[in-house]
């Protein structure tokens, strides 16, 4: 029963001290003081916390007191994006998008951006409805790429809105139609049930 009852405490508090940890790291990195930052950070990002791994991509990617890596910032970033983060996962399709740390690939791009819109991240979800107007990743649709824009604009996206009005240009009433069903569709199924 006592060693029950440390495990308990010890799972408590050790969850609380990483949230502190977090939190100290993050305003240590606002102010610039990213030592401080990277101190707090990397012990629980290499225990697995995903915010952590996170912080420590965006803080190879950019240089950010530590030597600009792009390959580390993909490893932080996978890390996180494997667990389900959805700004990991965002991030790490925007690396395979740009070709930054690894081989240039869309269609792993349109493939982390798909796991991070269906948990409602709106710039992913801008980002898909890119790679559909565009045809980068996957064939060009101009009713998903629409849908897409719906949803991210839907979302708080703050150009989604003139991309999907954009779009509308360039198809007929019924297809505007078909795709704002469809995004009504998928958000009404808290993207369960979106066509892709």
């Amino acid at each position: 029963m006592k060693k029950l009852l440390v495990c308990i405490l010890f799972v408590l508090f050790g969850t609380q001290m990483s949230a502190q940890e977090i939190d100290k790291g993050y305003e240590a990195y606002n102010d610039g003081d990213y030592a401080t930052a990277l101190n707090e950070w990397k012990p629980i990002a290499e225990q697995g916390y995903a915010f952590a791994q996170y912080n420590l991509g965006i803080m190879y990617e950019y240089g950010n007191g530590v030597a600009k890596d792009y390959a580390e910032a993909v490893k932080w970033y996978r890390l996180s994006a494997e667990q389900g983060y959805a700004i990991g996962q965002y991030s790490l399709g925007l690396m395979y998008s740009d070709g930054y740390g690894v081989l240039k690939d869309k269609a792993e791009a349109v493939k982390w951006w798909r796991l991070s819109a269906e948990q409602g991240y709106a710039y992913a979800q801008g980002m898909l409805g890119i790679m559909y107007e565009l045809g980068e990743g996957v064939l060009k649709d101009n009713i998903i790429a629409y849908m897409w824009y719906y949803i991210a604009s839907d979302n708080g996206h703050e150009s989604a809105g003139d991309w999907r009005d954009g779009r509308a240009g360039f198809m007929n009433s019924s297809d505007v139609k078909k795709a704002t069903d469809m995004a009504n569709k998928c958000l009404e199924s808290n993207y369960k049930n979106c066509v892709n």
